[in-house]
């Protein structure tokens, strides 16, 4: 079972959780790879099948066909560092599945390791999910235009820094993506995580929004960072920057950056 505050699972544990047949387990790779080749057990949710219509009445639908009910935890991966995984499962969580977790690391690695692997497509039974949505964690484009010029609020932009330097949502704070991981963990260990972003004054009780370029996968991604390191009061603007300049809403460039200030970290 999840331990409480638990955001990520290590690798040895998903293995025993798999023998013990406690856990479900989610690839949000294509539907080919998957195929190919898995995580023993795993059940194949594509994050594009689930972006073409993740309304809550569907992702249930989803969940039930994948024989979740509400006790069993759940584990996502991928193959992508975390994002699209994340995306998965913070959207589970919206309707309302408290038990989910993040494989520490991506498939490749898993295969890299010599772990188990299988082609074996599981013949899965529906189950009854209940719907109890958590709205205190999603950000719309109105609820983020009111909130920003909130003292306690802390916007963060998780696109490439690139990216943020040439426009961004008025006040955003830069935290790239790619400084979230380590070489073979999808997320920094609870210190490092926590040095990064006091290093960039995203700490203590303030609000937190986070955003990414489009559909909320690297922003999904820092949703987790930010609980991580026990953040409870975080949100994922889910449509991100593109519906953002869709609305016309207001953006800001850097106008004072020189090319060094293109780094990470």
């Amino acid at each position: 079972m999840k331990e409480s505050g638990k955001i990520t699972m290590d690798v040895d544990s998903l293995r025993s959780e798999i023998r013990d047949k406690s856990v479900r387990v989610i690839d949000v790779r294509r539907e080919e790879d998957y195929k190919q080749d898995h995580i023993p057990t795993a059940v194949n949710l594509p994050l594009a099948s689930l972006l073409s219509d993740d309304s809550p009445e569907r992702v249930l639908k989803l969940v039930t066909s994948m024989g979740i009910d509400d006790e069993i935890p759940v584990v996502v991966y991928d193959d992508t560092f975390g994002a699209l995984a994340s995306r998965v499962a913070w959207t589970l969580e919206y309707i309302g599945h408290s038990n989910v977790t993040l494989l520490e690391t991506t498939y490749g690695h898993w295969k890299s390791l010599g772990l188990e692997k299988d082609s074996q497509i599981p013949d899965v039974q529906s189950k009854e999910h209940s719907m109890h949505l958590h709205p205190e964690i999603l950000a719309t484009s109105d609820y983020l235009e009111n909130a920003k010029t909130k003292d306690n609020v802390i916007l963060i932009d998780n696109r490439e820094r690139l990216n943020f330097l040439e426009q961004h949502i008025p006040g955003a704070i830069s935290l790239p993506y790619r400084t979230l991981a380590t070489k073979d963990k999808i997320l920094r260990p609870k210190e490092d995580m926590k040095r990064l972003l006091d290093n960039r004054g995203i700490t203590g009780n303030s609000e937190i929004i986070t955003y990414c370029g489009s559909v909320g996968t690297l922003s999904g991604l820092a949703y987790y960072a930010l609980k991580s390191v026990g953040l409870p009061n975080t949100k994922l603007y889910v449509r991100s920057f593109k519906e953002w300049k869709n609305l016309h809403k207001p953006t800001e460039k850097q106008e004072d950056a020189s090319y060094w200030d293109l780094s990470a970290e």
